[in-house]
Formats: structure tokens, sequence, C-alpha cells
């Protein structure tokens, strides 16, 4: 089904009060829904390269940890 105009508009300011980078500067002028999804993007890849490198030095630091304190690592991990 087709989102309505309405709909939108409320999903990009939704975005607008999630991404760190737009929501300090809604208050002070309007933000366009373009500037809101390429921030948005931006913001993502971002998270994902945190993600990917903190997933690296996780694995770094259990591999240099003994059985038994990688097995205690991994458990609070799941």
């Amino acid at each position: 089904s087709r989102l309505t105009h309405d709909q939108i508009v409320d999903l990009i300011s939704k975005l607008t009060l999630l991404v760190p980078e737009i929501h300090p500067h809604r208050r002070t002028h309007k933000v366009s829904a373009e500037k809101v999804l390429q921030e948005t993007c931006d913001y993502i890849r971002r998270l994902k390269r945190e993600v990917d490198d903190l997933s690296a030095r996780l694995s770094d630091i259990i591999q240099s940890t003994d059985a038994d304190q990688a097995a205690v690592i991994r458990s609070l991990l799941t």
C-alpha cells in the first residue's frame, strides 16, 4: 500500500528526532526531507562502520584471551 503525504511527513519527522546530526538543527530551522534522508543514510553508514570496527576489536580480544575467558565473553554477548 502507498503511504499518504501525511504519513511520509510523519516518518521524516521521526527520522529527524532519531539522527543526532539533524535533531539540534530542527529547533532553529526547518530541514528539508532530502536533507533528512541524506543525513539518515550517512548516519546508518557510520553506525555500520562502527559496528564492524567494534566487532573486529572484539574478535581480536576473544582470540587473545584463554578459552575460559573467551567463553565468558561469548556468553555475555548472547
